[in-house]
């Protein structure tokens, strides 16, 4: 009897040690909208941070009237010194519509999204245009990196000073 409480408790651990990660991300706030109108369908773009920063990482959601079953879609993102495109998927913690999680736009300056539709009621192109993404936050990259490493050099140097020291007095005992 003890040991088929012991097991039963084990599993019951087990498993709630598996949901429990899972509900601990945040659900994705959607702090500003717009609407695009698709062809045929009418899109609505979700920002999680507003305004839009270069290097930032957000959540992207995008919203087809009537849901995504039954369509599927393309996202061509433009910007200066920049063009790619991404087919459009679930957002992996807003199963309800696409999205791009933690995605961020690398450069400042003027985008535009180009949505391609494709669903029930045929194919539609639509954009977004003059998203403006501003500057970079916080002090520039080369400044960042250098005052983030100062602690591992310290740590080396360290390391590097202690070894030598007891290098040393292990001759010295030796001879």
């Amino acid at each position: 009897m003890r040991r088929s409480l012991v097991v039963l408790v084990t599993a019951l651990g087990l498993l709630l040690g598996w949901v429990v990660p899972a509900s601990a991300y945040e659900p994705v706030r959607v702090v500003h909208a717009e609407r695009v109108q698709a062809g045929p369908y009418g899109v609505t773009v979700g920002f999680s941070t507003w305004p839009v920063r270069a290097m930032r990482s957000l959540d992207f959601t995008f919203a087809p009237d009537g849901g995504i079953a039954g369509k599927s879609g393309v996202l061509e993102l433009i910007g200066p010194d920049a063009h790619y495109t991404v087919p459009l998927a679930r957002h992996p913690r807003k199963r309800e519509v696409w999205g791009l999680d933690t995605e961020s736009l690398r450069f400042a300056g003027n985008w535009t999204m180009r949505f391609t539709v494709d669903g029930p009621a045929g194919k539609g192109v639509g954009e977004f245009r003059h998203l403006d993404v501003l500057e970079q936050p916080g002090p520039p990259f080369a400044l960042s990196w250098s005052v983030s490493t100062l602690p591992l050099l310290c740590l080396i140097a360290l390391i590097v000073v202690a070894w030598r020291r007891t290098r040393t007095k292990v001759r010295a005992v030796a001879a």
